[in-house]
């Protein structure tokens, strides 16, 4: 997130970050909740299978779906 000056900032500090500014973290490090203790995390988090981003536009209406339920705390995986 360069833009928000954020470039840099990794692992659990981003995820602090981000749970005080958003409350969905798409991303598509498919370590994160191995490498993360996520319990606890007010944050929901929605883990795409890739970054390519002509894959994840056409996950599009599943992400969108995925966002009317959501909860936060809630850990989503979205598979291709």
């Amino acid at each position: 997130m360069q833009g928000a000056r954020w470039s840099g900032i990794k692992n659990g500090e981003l995820l602090a970050l981000a749970e005080t500014n958003f409350e969905v973290f798409l991303t598509a490090d498919q370590n994160l909740r191995y490498q993360q203790n996520l319990a606890g995390r007010a944050i929901a988090i929605i883990e795409l299978p890739t970054n390519t981003l002509s894959v994840v536009t056409t996950l599009v209406p599943e992400i969108l779906n995925e966002l009317t339920t959501i909860q936060p705390g809630n850990y989503i995986r979205i598979k291709k």
